[in-house]
């Protein structure tokens, strides 16, 4: 029997209903449609207009939503190569005009993106769950790389992580100002 290959529709917005390819779940953690809803619903209007950063891409389904929904443009930073050949093309099926893929780790990535764009920023950050192997440490990396960012750009910084992770209410200039919990996940909000 085949592989039957995983997906995941755009939910609202002008590509309502798209289908977007899931990468293998060795590679990637797909986000929960119930905490993709909330984030979006929590939102509402104010992706309009902004650039929206998906840290670690995956199948780009939050920034393809965000672009659905009135974002600027998407941009992904996506180093696993079975995850950024899926993420490339949902991005070109969607609309590769308003996307940026790069192939590269976040951590390293993050801060020259940043330079290159003018206009509000909302940044999604959703590390692979440190119980991974090889990422006990993608934590600690996500609130020291927050702790450098300026905030002139950055409209608002959302985490997703492990329900377990109580982050700090304050991570360098940002303020965490709310925190939602969907079983095993959670995501965390700061400004």
């Amino acid at each position: 029997m085949a592989n039957k290959a995983l997906h995941v529709k755009i939910s609202a917005g002008i590509y309502k209903g798209k289908k977007l390819l899931l990468p293998p779940l060795e590679s990637t953690r797909s986000t929960k449609s119930i905490l993709k809803g909330s984030f979006f619903d929590s939102l509402q209007n104010e992706v309009i207009d902004k650039h929206f950063i998906e840290m670690f891409g995956g199948s780009g389904s939050m920034g393809l939503e965000a672009l659905s929904r009135g974002a600027k443009h998407s941009y992904f930073i996506e180093k696993d190569q079975k995850a950024f050949e899926i993420l490339k093309s949902n991005c070109a099926s969607i609309n590769k005009d308003a996307t940026t893929s790069i192939f590269a780790d976040a951590f390293d990535k993050l801060e020259e993106l940043l330079q290159k764009i003018d206009g509000p920023i909302i940044l999604y950050m959703d590390p692979p769950f440190s119980i991974r192997d090889g990422m006990d440490d993608v934590y600690d990396k996500t609130i020291q790389t927050l702790k450098k960012l300026k905030k002139d750009k950055i409209f608002l910084v959302a985490i997703e992580h492990m329900s377990s992770l109580k982050l700090p209410q304050t991570i360098g200039l940002f303020e965490q100002y709310k925190s939602k919990r969907f079983g095993k996940s959670s995501l965390t909000f700061f400004a």
